[in-house]
């Protein structure tokens, strides 16, 4: 993978593994405005990388954050509306933790031409790759899957009721993928331990609704997953072959689901 301010690796399939709450990284200058607890960077989505690390084999693209989500939401509108509007969320440019914890000094965060900023520097770089990567897939093979990588605590009782199902698959109910590939994904879950839902608590956000655009042959499908599927989800976030040995063939064989009914579109 290539270092900007994203990793990304071009593939040889009609297939984008995106996953933008990888990053961990704050610049020091933005440190310097947050609070201690803000490095320890608690909301990321730990390991991904390591989860799909099959996306080689498959030949697909993938797209990684570089930088934290504290810096700026890669996966929020850029005007910074609610994707969930009347549940509680973070925003853009998030001035809590999801448990609530203040990240900011001012307890206000950026002001607008540090927001204006950090648009222009981390949010629009991610966003141009995507754009482009997913218009030579198409260009290329007529059809391309984007393939939005998350992960969550299992339970967060300020975001959600009780404990999340462990496999959370988003179609923005319906909207961002053709209904025979969440059908073929879903098919695959039939014979395994994990908890499912789809199109439950989290539906997709805003780049699984934004791209996802089945008219046009880019299907979207975003899975958040509870990383009690695979870690530690407390500080400091160990990885658990154990755990992940279990989980990782599932959402395997997934995305192989996914990628061939799109090949059949």
């Amino acid at each position: 993978m290539t270092d900007t301010q994203y990793k990304f690796r071009k593939g040889t399939a009609p297939i984008l593994i995106s996953i933008p709450h990888l990053g961990r990284e704050i610049p020091p200058e933005i440190q310097a405005e947050m609070n201690p607890h803000a490095a320890e960077v608690s909301d990321t989505d730990w390991h991904l990388d390591r989860i799909y690390a099959f996306a080689e084999a498959i030949g697909a693209s993938v797209l990684c954050a570089r930088y934290s989500r504290y810096v700026v939401d890669l996966n929020r509108p850029a005007s910074g509306e609610s994707l969930y509007p009347g549940q509680t969320t973070t925003g853009l440019f998030p001035t809590e933790t999801f448990r609530g914890e203040p990240l900011y000094r001012n307890e206000k965060g950026p002001d607008a031409a540090t927001a204006a900023e950090r648009l222009e520097t981390y949010w629009l770089p991610y966003h141009a790759k995507l754009e482009s990567e997913l218009a030579r897939l198409k260009a290329e093979f007529g059809a391309v899957l984007l393939w939005e990588g998350h992960s969550i605590a299992s339970e967060l009782p300020r975001l959600f009721d009780g404990k999340l199902p462990d496999l959370n698959l988003g179609t923005d109910s319906g909207k961002s993928c053709a209904p025979h590939i969440l059908q073929a994904v879903t098919a695959t879950l039939s014979d395994q331990p994990f908890s499912w839902v789809a199109n439950g608590r989290f539906k997709g956000g805003y780049i699984t609704r934004h791209y996802g655009n089945p008219g046009q042959g880019i299907h979207a499908i975003q899975l958040e997953m509870c990383q009690s599927t695979y870690m530690n989800e407390l500080a400091p976030f160990e990885y658990r072959d154990d755990l992940a040995e279990g989980v990782k063939p599932v959402v395997e064989r997934m995305v192989r689901a996914a990628l061939a009914a799109v090949r059949e579109t």
